[in-house]
């Protein structure tokens, strides 16, 4: 595993203490350390890449988090490509899957083909949704024009409101689940246009060929992360939460189970929500403490299940399902490029599907698949999955639910510094926010600003 472990712990001084070890944290550290600046990255987990996680089923490396990159998602392809990662595309040929009301069938394309009233209502959702994502202001959507409007309602109430059917609810359920980790009614309307203005627009958002799902990493995304840690070498120091951050006027002290960090700046890049596991001293602002509060993450979690070959791609399906019934609620044939086993990708629902022992949470899934597929889906060879609301230190995802009114009376809070603490992670990003694309940005961003109050610091001096 790349960094190291706490038994290494030690009180230390550096520049600029970094905390958690995503890729925020590790593109902070490495801009940090181009420009001549000494770090540390401590992450209390015993490894790296955050919300990017490796696994394997029946020999193939899968993506347990985060999984997809768009064309346009430039920041993280360089990294990729520099740390000698490279890309295949996602399959998307052949039928795409629809079980819905209790009946199957297949279609083409990016939406379902539920029925004619469905598409045309869809049409019209997606129009409606695409007008107010325009208005947004991606870095600050709380002063965008008419956000305390936008944000006083839920997804679920503007659904309502605009007499939504309830096919088109069934579908954008399925969307929210999968973008928010919740149900439309527990996110603000504001929240979400936000989210899909930085994700480059709703069609962007949702479609494989051109769109955020084009590619995965043949090696996973945390490879990536695992590669540039190893560069960072024993900058990087796992299996060291962080309880407390202290600062002064002439810096901070981070203190971890394992010794104390001393530091001119500390950069946070946990999400919102898992800053509430830090005691800061000086307290943080009631602003920030509010965004702590009301930005909870959502909660998510993905199956794996290999067969001896991608038999649905024989039957001309292209391993995409979607379902508005039961655990799993879509899934995406991930089968190796290079050939060899087949591997469907299950989203499910954890408030039907983390209770259950992994046994029972194999058996929920493999019916299901086996409904979408047909009887051949009941004998897999290999099962994988993964509860992220489970996780140690930073548990949910894929990203906060911020429901009504938080992103107007407390969304100010993403990236303003308290004193000497900064704050980085993919929330804090203004476009591609909520992406892998979105953390290396951040952190860059957040690492060229405490670089150069550093560089004032040291002229007047202020430094540590």
């Amino acid at each position: 595993m790349s960094g190291s472990r706490r038994s290494d712990s030690r009180d230390t001084t550096v520049d600029v203490v970094i905390v958690g070890a995503g890729f925020a944290g590790l593109s902070a550290a490495e801009r940090l350390v181009s420009t001549g600046r000494s770090v540390l990255v401590v992450e209390g987990r015993d490894r790296v890449g955050g919300r990017s996680l490796s696994g394997e089923v029946a020999g193939v490396q899968v993506d347990l988090g985060a999984t997809w990159v768009a064309r346009r998602h430039t920041a993280i392809r360089d990294l990729a490509d520099r740390m000698g990662c490279t890309t295949t595309g996602q399959f998307d040929q052949g039928r795409n899957v629809l079980w819905m009301a209790g009946r199957r069938r297949t279609y083409s394309g990016t939406i379902p083909k539920v029925s004619l009233a469905t598409l045309v209502d869809m049409a019209r959702m997606q129009t409606a949704v695409n007008k107010l994502v325009a208005t947004i202001d991606v870095h600050a959507a709380w002063e965008t024009p008419g956000a305390g409007r936008l944000d006083a309602i839920s997804f679920g109430e503007w659904l309502d409101r605009k007499n939504a059917l309830p096919s088109t609810r069934a579908l954008m359920t399925i969307v929210s689940k999968v973008q928010w980790g919740c149900a439309p009614g527990d996110v603000s309307l504001l929240h979400v246009l936000r989210y899909i203005r930085a994700a480059g627009g709703l069609n962007h958002m949702l479609d494989v060929e051109g769109g955020a799902n084009q590619d995965r990493f043949t090696e996973t995304t945390q490879e990536i992360a695992k590669r540039v840690a190893e560069r960072l070498g024993d900058r990087v120091r796992l299996e060291t939460p962080v309880r407390r951050i202290t600062q002064d006027d002439d810096g901070v002290t981070v203190h971890t189970d394992f010794g104390e960090i001393h530091a001119g700046y500390a950069i946070v890049t946990a999400a919102p929500a898992h800053r509430a596991t830090i005691e800061f001293e000086p307290a943080l602002p009631e602003q920030a403490e509010g965004l702590i509060r009301t930005w909870r993450m959502g909660v998510l979690s993905k199956a794996f299940v290999a067969y001896e070959k991608p038999f649905w791609r024989t039957d001309g399906c292209s391993g995409e399902a979607v379902t508005d019934t039961g655990t799993v609620f879509i899934t995406f044939d991930v089968s190796p490029a290079a050939g060899g086993p087949g591997v469907l990708m299950a989203f499910c629902d954890p408030r039907v599907f983390d209770g259950f022992d992994p046994g029972t949470r194999r058996d929920l899934v493999v019916q299901q698949l086996a409904d979408l597929y047909g009887p051949q889906a009941r004998t897999p060879i290999d099962y994988l999955d993964h509860c992220w609301g489970s996780e140690p230190f930073a548990p949910g995802g894929p990203h906060p639910a911020a429901g009504p009114r938080a992103t107007t009376r407390y969304g100010k809070a993403l990236t303003e510094p308290h004193g000497r603490i900064h704050w980085a992670g993919t929330e804090t990003a203004g476009e591609w926010a909520g992406t892998m694309n979105g953390a290396v940005l951040a952190g860059r961003r957040t690492a060229e600003s405490v670089a150069t109050l550093l560089s004032r610091d040291v002229r007047t001096g202020a430094s540590r």
